[in-house]
């Protein structure tokens, strides 16, 4: 074989196995029974043979079981993906939840020792009055006061 022969024979093997993968959507089984069925088919007419016949069948057979079984992996992967991307959509859900539960915990933590602190003020202002008043009305009355 002359130099030049070898480097185009290569590019046209891995032009064949590009194309295979390619139509079998990336999937090296499904593309490898795809080849297979198509040499079957080519030494087939080479020998002129009917078609019909069992070996075809069975490479048309298997190429068809590594379709279906190359979908159905394809829609299963898609289905995982969602999946955990459904399972990190809840975590991060629950992580929100938890850290506005924490939020309005101390928002009312604060409002109630607010109310809290309130409520004592005037309880005091009302006692502080309450006693005011009681010593006027001793001193009103003649108990002793001032």
């Amino acid at each position: 074989m002359s130099n030049r022969a070898l480097p185009v024979l290569g590019l046209a093997a891995a032009g064949g196995v590009g194309y295979y993968l390619y139509n079998a959507g990336g999937d090296p089984k499904l593309a490898e029974k795809k080849a297979e069925h198509d040499a079957a088919n080519l030494a087939r007419r080479a020998r002129g043979d009917l078609p019909g016949q069992d070996k075809e069948l069975k490479k048309a057979g298997e190429e068809g079981y590594e379709a279906v079984r190359s979908t159905a992996q394809q829609y299963a992967n898609q289905a995982k993906t969602k999946a955990q991307e459904a399972e990190q959509k809840l975590d991060q859900y629950s992580v929100e939840a938890r850290k506005k539960y924490e939020e309005a915990k101390v928002q009312a933590e604060k409002e109630f020792n607010s109310t809290r602190q309130e409520v004592n003020a005037a309880v005091n202002k009302f006692d502080q009055k309450a006693i005011e008043g009681t010593r006027e009305a001793k001193g009103w009355f003649g108990f002793g006061g001032k």
